[in-house]
């Protein structure tokens, strides 16, 4: 999940070769809604996951690996 602060926070998502966007985007106003985004793909695995998403958020863009059932994946198609 990659994420920039533009006119919101515009949050898109990428397959695992970092090439190809999967169709569906968002954009938010609020930097917890991406956080709770990060939350529910389990992108907090480590204290440096955590560190490197807030960092990111502060620098206003950044990404996170999500790990995704497939379900998950399918609602972002």
């Amino acid at each position: 999940m990659h994420f920039m602060l533009r006119d919101g926070w515009y949050v898109q998502f990428l397959r695992e070769d970092l090439r190809t966007s999967l169709r569906r985007t968002f954009t938010f106003q609020d930097a917890g809604k991406v956080e709770e985004l990060a939350e529910r793909g389990a992108a907090f695995k480590t204290l440096a996951d955590r560190q490197g998403f807030d960092h990111g958020i502060s620098m206003g863009r950044g990404a996170v690996w999500l790990h995704l059932t497939d379900e998950q994946v399918k609602k972002l198609m």
